[in-house]
């Protein structure tokens, strides 16, 4: 018999899924993806997620075989860990939390992924900031059978650009695709709004939906608040448009919960932003559309223009979308720096695997297996479940990445542009100054807040403390900071990345 031990998600296909397998029909959701997971495994076995399209994590328990089967997400967007206690008993679950209130958990800091986090702004690969509890990597099941862990690599981003389509036949592909799953997406007795943005591709979520509402964030410092843009989105779209007015006093006070909420630190200051957002949201809506993956897909990064340029020196230096500290200034920084823990170690097999495709997608596929992972869907999740807001990404999806990998480069950057066709498809159904707006990404003030004394009160008393002396060498992050304050306002990621640290460790560490 199998039992689902641990789910979260939701399977976009199960209309496909509950005719192929035979089940009823008149199920709750619960029952119905419940039913769905044991029928597949019973059906596919350990080949199942090639026939689920969706966001899921989930372990299965097979009491004939005495086997635990765990298995994420082609591409991450539900988290799920697992440690392995002393008397080799395996605990796991989709939130840290739940792992260490079992038994046999010790809770011990994994102090070297400090050095990681100072580059990356967030977790990489598949080690958490708790010793010995790991993440199950995106496309990866895992089995736990007579005490003897193994893990399998089911899927993976592959790349075979096909040169035979124009941009029209491309930009037609991917409409159409997206059309077609924004049917799965949800049932007709659910009703979504939508998160807005300024840019491309929430709009283009929102305009293929059946949201009538949207949702944006906004500040009183106009040269950062893309509201306004979205709100004329709205207005041509004919949604309802809702904004929250993000101040400074609501970011700071709001740091501490996402630190808790997130369980591991990320030092990526829209988190804050999209907290905000999502409670907000929740409190006239459970269900929300988000529009992550076109960039990672499609080329959305401006940076992408100069994967040409970049060659096979890709390798020695690229290991994501961020990449704020070097290994010269962790070392003056850190108490302990092992110079054996370097962040390009994470995406080294990445390398060896796509030896030969172009730049462009080999920075894609770091992007779409580490920096998607490890922060854009971390984000959403815990953030989202935290405000009992359940979002959903019909832009993340196999079938949406199918075109991406096929697409050659020239179509996703040119030298004006990027996500060239993806914008093309979006300008069927929106206005081309919106379709083809340049990218602004989710730009907080903070840059200019952190630095007001007003507001910075409790980031020079973490950066003071006696935590921050266990970690850092107190006169090397203060010069940091205080080069910062006078001006250098450039500096302002580092003293994030920093500060976040220092948050999260006092609500996990004390």
């Amino acid at each position: 018999m199998i039992s689902v031990k641990t789910y979260r998600g939701h399977i976009r296909n199960h209309g496909a899924l509950i005719e192929e397998l035979g089940l009823a029909k008149n199920m709750t959701r619960e029952e119905r993806e419940e039913a769905i997971l044991i029928a597949a495994y019973e059906k596919w076995g350990k080949d199942m997620a090639d026939h689920l399209y969706g966001m899921f994590a989930f372990a299965l328990y097979d009491d004939e075989q005495d086997e635990i089967f765990c298995l994420r997400d082609h591409f991450g967007t539900k988290p799920f860990y697992y440690y392995v206690t002393k008397d080799n008993k395996l605990l796991y679950g989709t939130m840290i939390r739940d792992i260490m209130a079992q038994e046999g958990f010790e809770k011990e800091l994994n102090e070297e992924q400090l050095q990681i986090y100072l580059s990356l702004t967030y977790i990489g690969g598949e080690e958490t900031f708790f010793r010995g509890m790991k993440k199950l990597m995106p496309g990866h099941y895992m089995t736990f059978k007579n005490g003897e862990l193994k893990i399998t690599r089911y899927w993976k981003p592959e790349f075979h650009p096909d040169e035979s389509k124009s941009l029209e036949d491309w930009a037609d592909e991917i409409h159409s695709t997206l059309t077609e799953i924004m049917k799965e997406v949800k049932t007709d007795d659910e009703k979504a709004e939508s998160f807005l943005s300024g840019g491309v591709d929430s709009s283009y979520v929102l305009a293929v939906s059946d949201a009538e509402e949207c949702d944006s964030c906004g500040y009183e410092e106009e040269r950062f608040d893309e509201s306004p843009l979205a709100e004329k989105t709205a207005e041509f779209l004919g949604r309802k448009f809702n904004r929250l007015v993000i101040t400074p006093e609501m970011f700071f006070d709001t740091v501490p919960y996402v630190m808790e909420n997130m369980e591991q630190p990320l030092g990526d200051a829209s988190a804050i932003v999209f907290t905000l957002g999502c409670n907000a949201t929740a409190k006239h809506t459970k269900l929300c559309y988000s529009g992550e993956g076109s960039d990672e897909f499609f080329g959305g990064y401006n940076m992408y223009r100069n994967a040409e340029r970049y060659g096979d020196n890709l390798k020695t230096f690229y290991v994501g979308n961020t990449n704020i500290m070097k290994e010269d200034e962790k070392e003056r920084i850190l108490q302990h720096y092992n110079p054996e823990v370097l962040p390009i170690n994470i995406v080294k097999s990445i390398y060896e695997e796509n030896e030969g495709i172009d730049p462009l997608s080999k920075m894609s596929d770091v992007d779409i297996r580490i920096w998607l992972e490890g922060d854009i869907y971390l984000n959403v999740d815990k953030m989202s479940t935290a405000a009992g807001l359940e979002i959903r990404m019909p832009l993340t999806d196999r079938r949406i990445f199918d075109i991406a990998s096929r697409m050659p480069s020239k179509y996703k950057v040119n030298d004006e542009q990027n996500k060239v066709a993806f914008r093309t498809a979006a300008a069927k159904v929106l206005p081309e100054e919106v379709a083809f707006r340049k990218k602004l990404g989710f730009i907080v003030p903070i840059r200019i807040w952190m630095a007001d004394e007003r507001y910075n009160a409790d980031v020079r008393a973490k950066f003071a403390s006696g935590n921050a002396a266990m970690f850092f060498k107190p006169e090397e992050i203060k010069a940091i900071f205080d080069a910062y304050v006078a001006g250098d306002s450039d500096l302002w990621r580092k003293v994030w990345t920093i500060y976040t640290f220092l948050v999260w460790y006092e609500k996990y560490f004390g």
